[in-house]
């Protein structure tokens, strides 16, 4: 702590004030006892440790205490008055070393329970620039373990609620140079308007921003930390955010693939449904046009997001059992009420089947067991653990690595054994997708052939891009005609939700099941002439009822 800082108390904040004389530190710790959270008592024998929840009082003054001690500069005080003082010290240390902080007001408001809420009213100095900075945060009162004391329960968040462990609070020259993005019209994106390009623009700045001709300015940012504490990855950190801009620097302006129409539609169509991600590619050039995501957190799933994929799957095991002679459009295919392989068996949704079927309408009503049944064969020709996989590879580019532009997962389908081999034919077991992945597999059956998905100009991508094989013409038709028939047809379970979609047009639905979660998870893929698009919608049931609706909305604009 710099010299000539003075600390008060006003209206019962705690105010650190520069230029002042000195400190009297007993203005603010008289009154506490260890059993609050604060100094020490004069007693001659120790009080036995106290047990059970805090009380009222002793939220009270372990909070006070606390923001006390924090106000006042004086990190070891302020950490020995949390339940992690090894990994609080640094952070709160650096508040005013790394951060900038020179004058600070923190504010308590009234308890719930053992949360306090608290107002941050700060001042942020920097080689000559000083900006004021405002938010509010919060902390939880526990009881120490050992000690019995009422001490503040630390995570990284009471500092600022955007904290995160392995992270840290800098005020300095940016990482990398402001972006101006536009559309591939030229429209310009903004958090402000898309929210759900906040971590795409993040990790675009962070990229691009200084490749693309801009200048750092000053910021006060979050980052990641040194990878070796072991918190953090030095492969591929989290985008620095920034929280207050002292100087702005110079923008560079940054061409995307993205289509303002298309990312208004996906923004309004995910906010009906909590945990929604859906994704939209123009499938002749896989440029993506549309990403959203309405999530509790700022995890950009659509992109990054691990989930099975339920049936929509079935675009790829139908592309893999009609390259191998076992099925075609228009040819019978049982779909009994269930199938067992490997001693698991299967189900149909409502233990449904279909007399004398074909795959277009096990494939249009969502046949699980006309798709597992299949297996055996494959086993026979021992090609039943890697016919799909190598389907995916070769036809999709799932197994490739992608050079997207921003941080992709790009999909999962494993080799299995045993039952995860049956399955992984319906989007179950081992598989993984995001909706980027299913909206691109979407727009590889529309196009008849695989283009990875990208957001930026090749001439800004560094590395390879991802390639495959052209889909056979008479299997992509056969794909073109079966997802049209599931949106269109009466009995296609992708109908209703897109019967306000116009265009050449086709669909596949989805639900997968997840360990103890009650609801499945809703999926959908469509395509609407040149526009393919995907969504999930965590916990969301059928997939035309949550995902279906999102999807069409994004297909409506775009299309």
């Amino acid at each position: 702590m710099r010299n000539g800082v003075k600390i008060g108390i006003v209206g019962g904040a705690f105010v650190v004030v520069a230029g002042g004389v000195g400190y009297g530190a007993y203005n603010i710790w008289n009154g506490l006892n260890s059993s609050d959270g604060g100094g020490s008592t004069d007693t001659a024998q120790a009080a036995p440790a106290r047990t059970g929840p805090p009380t009222a009082d002793e939220i009270s003054g372990a909070a006070k205490g606390f923001l006390a001690a924090w106000a006042k500069g004086d990190a070891d005080k302020a950490s020995q008055l949390t339940n992690n003082a090894a990994d609080s010290q640094p952070l709160l240390a650096g508040y005013r070393a790394d951060a900038h902080v020179t004058r600070v007001t923190l504010t308590p408001g009234a308890a719930s329970g053992a949360k306090v809420p608290f107002t941050v009213k700060a001042t942020i100095s920097y080689e000559g620039k000083t900006k004021p900075w405002s938010y509010t945060s919060s902390l939880s009162v526990v009881r120490g373990l050992t000690t019995g004391r009422a001490l503040v329960d630390w995570d990284p968040s009471v500092i600022h609620p955007d904290l995160k462990k392995g992270e840290t609070l800098t005020t300095g020259e940016a990482e990398s140079a402001p972006i101006k993005a536009v559309d591939h019209n030229g429209a310009e994106l903004t958090k402000e308007k898309y929210p759900s390009l906040g971590p795409v623009l993040d990790a675009l700045r962070q990229k691009y921003g200084d490749k693309a001709g801009g200048k750092p300015g000053i910021e006060t940012y979050i980052g990641a930390a040194d990878s070796s504490d072991g918190t953090a990855s030095s492969d591929s950190p989290a985008p620095a955010k920034t929280l207050l801009t002292l100087s702005k620097g110079t923008p560079a302006l940054l061409h995307t693939t993205l289509d303002a129409g298309a990312q208004a539609a996906a923004e309004t169509a995910v906010k009906k449904f909590s945990e929604s991600s859906v994704v939209a590619v123009k499938a002749s050039t896989g440029e993506i046009r549309a990403i959203a995501n309405n999530r509790d957190d700022a995890f950009n799933a659509a992109t990054q997001g691990k989930l099975a994929p339920g049936s929509t799957m079935k675009i790829m095991t139908a592309t893999m059992l009609i390259n191998n002679g076992l099925a075609a459009e228009k040819s019978p295919i049982l779909c009994p009420e269930s199938v067992t392989w490997q001693g698991q068996t299967f189900h149909n949704l409502d233990n449904f089947s279909i007399a004398n079927g074909t795959m277009e309408q096990s494939f249009a009503r969502s046949c699980n067991t006309a798709f597992i049944k299949p297996v055996g064969k494959l086993n026979d020709r021992g090609i039943a653990d890697t016919a799909l996989p190598d389907t995916a590879k070769k036809y999709f580019g799932i197994g490739s690595e992608w050079n997207v532009g921003i941080p992709t997962f790009d999909g999962s389908v494993p080799k299995t054994t045993g039952p995860n081999t049956a399955a992984a034919m319906i989007g179950q077991g081992l598989v993984q997708m995001n909706p980027l992945n299913m909206a691109s597999v979407t727009a590889t059956a529309r196009n008849g052939a695989f283009h990875q998905p990208v957001i930026v100009p090749g001439s800004l991508r560094a590395g390879d891009t991802a390639t495959a094989q052209p889909l056979p013409a008479n299997t992509a038709q056969q794909l073109r005609d079966m997802m049209h028939t599931t949106a269109t047809a009466g009995y296609g379970t992708g109908t209703v939700a897109m019967s306000g979609v116009g265009g050449y047009k086709g669909a596949k639905t989805g639900s997968a099941e997840v360990d103890a979660q009650g609801k499945s998870n809703s999926w959908f893929a469509g395509f609407s002439n040149d526009l393919a698009a995907a969504a999930v919608v965590q916990s969301g049931g059928h997939g035309g009822d949550a995902a279906g609706p999102v999807v069409a909305a994004v297909l409506a604009a775009g299309s």
